[in-house]
């Protein structure tokens, strides 16, 4: 009878071969899936280095393969949270006899179930292919926001959201992970900003969509159920489409040859993040406790996200109260999408061309501070300037996904990189908690401390931000000074032509997070 090892495929020996074989500091390797890849492939072929040219054609195939989809799904999981926005002026408090807070609790409930189903998703996605999980989610969300159609009262409405919440917890942080996968740190801003900028096409299309389903007069089926039953089906579709085209990983990327893969997979390489490793580490977790950098994005995420939780709960709500007819006030709430598609596209592309992401989340609070301001303090007769400060506050959107494009470029290892991801998409969750309770019924119909907390927040946000990058600075310096005396070699720059030992090649794949990797330099 053969023996075990011999009954092994050349890979599989091979992989066993690498995860034995020690690190410099005794311990097994725990490398990553795409350094096994290169190995099988560099046997097989010459593996030449990929030309600025091979780079563009590989990118673009990505590019149109994998990011309109994640835009797709991104747009619909706007549109499926903000539709209780819409349904507020079509008619649903007073068809669920919603009294007194009931309507910010509902929107609440979202956020808790969000921030609970977080726990769990950062194991899941170290464990489960992140595209697998983000098409199963976008498909049960689709189903509870149809589902949202058969809410009778307060407490079924309340089930929905929560369900709802539960499952699209898992969007974020399966986009940030499926993004640091294909593409470099400088590369990513801007496909990060594509896909994100479906927030604000789905803020336009909201309005449409609330805009035409308010003709809808049927007593039975009123326009907002029928609205979220249509909603519903398209979430579903765009679910099923997930399946089949985002592929688990670049290794198994059908539209890319195995030459092609290769050449992503060295190019990628220089992020030292890793890109599929499915070993939990709890070293991982505890390292995350006492690493500031998270604790800061995670303080900059809450702040940042009382504002959304304003847009997205309350906008429509705001607009109405100027003044405006239910149709009306769907229409107007669509300029600020497009407020937030051209904030989100040139941070994005800002970044890309090195501003620093610093910079980017302060100047998108600028406009924010300014329109928390005009809300707060411009006469209630002055439709013009209430209006511009709903506008204004949508200038914040991209900060978020500026946080989420950091932390994949910043965080290295694959629990790590996991678990932070939902983490920071957890803080997320407790910024809108906290938007839509700080409209409270006795302050209607101004609003005025909910529009004073936009403002404060903001401000805040903008300086938490700079304080991180004065981290990032200090802690590349120190990094930089150990390397110096130490006679290590120093990180290559992105781009830069592979001239490396196979033993320095294969220490990027080694699964260290950026704390254990000296090598490693944080960007800002």
């Amino acid at each position: 009878m053969a023996s075990e090892a011999s009954e092994k495929s050349p890979i599989d020996q091979k992989m066993a071969m690498d995860k034995e074989a020690p690190t410099s500091t005794g311990t097994p390797r725990d490398l990553d899936q795409a350094y096994q890849f290169l190995q099988t492939y560099g046997e097989t072929s010459d593996g030449e280095e990929a030309t600025a040219e091979d780079l563009k054609k590989i990118r673009w195939k990505v590019d149109l393969y994998i990011i309109p989809i994640m835009f797709v799904c991104y747009t619909m999981q706007f549109i499926d949270k903000v539709s209780l926005n819409y349904a507020a002026v079509m008619g649903l408090n007073k068809d669920l006899k919603l009294k007194g807070n009931n309507f910010s609790n509902a929107a609440t409930a979202f956020f808790i179930a969000y921030l609970i189903a977080e726990i769990p998703t950062g194991y899941i996605l170290n464990k489960v292919s992140a595209p697998k999980w983000l098409a199963l989610n976008v498909t049960l969300w689709g189903i509870s926001t149809a589902c949202t159609a058969a809410a009778r009262d307060y407490n079924t409405l309340l089930a929905a959201r929560i369900f709802l919440g539960i499952f699209e917890a898992a969007i974020a942080p399966c986009l940030v992970l499926i993004s640091s996968q294909w593409y470099t740190k400088s590369e990513q801003a801007p496909r990060f900003c594509i896909w994100y900028s479906g927030l604000g096409l789905g803020q336009i299309i909201g309005g449409l969509v609330s805009f035409g389903f308010q003709h809808v007069k049927n007593p039975e089926f009123t326009g907002w159920k029928a609205m979220f039953v249509v909603l519903g089906a398209v979430t579903c579709l765009a679910g099923i489409a997930t399946y089949f085209i985002i592929p688990d990983s670049p290794m198994k990327a059908p539209f890319l040859t195995e030459k092609e893969k290769a050449q992503l997979l060295k190019h990628v390489s220089f992020n030292q993040t890793g890109v599929i490793n499915t070993s939990f580490k709890f070293s991982h977790i505890l390292e995350i406790l006492t690493d500031v950098q998270l604790w800061l994005m995670t303080l900059i995420t809450v702040l940042i996200s009382v504002s959304s939780g304003v847009v997205t709960t309350y906008s429509a709500t705001l607009i109405r109260n100027f003044g405006y007819s239910p149709t009306r006030s769907a229409l107007l709430n669509m300029p600020g999408g497009a407020v937030s598609i051209i904030s989100t596209i040139v941070i994005g592309f800002a970044i890309r061309y090195k501003m620093f992401r610093f910079i980017g989340i302060i100047a998108c609070c600028i406009p924010g501070i300014l329109g928390g301001a005009l809300l707060s303090f411009a006469p209630q007769t002055n439709q013009g300037a209430l209006l511009a400060g709903i506008y204004l506050v949508n200038s914040i959107v991209p900060t978020l996904i500026v946080i989420y494009q950091w932390l994949s470029s910043n965080v290295a290892g694959s629990t790590k990189r996991a678990v932070s991801a939902s983490l920071v998409t957890a803080s997320f969750s407790i910024g809108n908690i906290i938007g839509p309770q700080t409209f409270q019924a006795k302050d209607a119909p101004q609003y005025i401390p909910a529009k004073i907390a936009v403002l404060a927040t903001q401000a805040s946000g903008a300086v938490i931000a700079f304080v991180l990058f004065l981290y990032y600075v200090w802690e590349n310096k120190r990094r930089d000074k150990r390397a110096a005396q130490n006679s290590e070699t120093l990180p290559v720059a992105e781009g830069a032509a592979l001239s490396q030992s196979p033993s320095i090649e294969q220490k990027k794949w080694d699964n260290l997070t950026d704390k254990e990797n000296l090598a490693f330099r944080y960007v800002y």
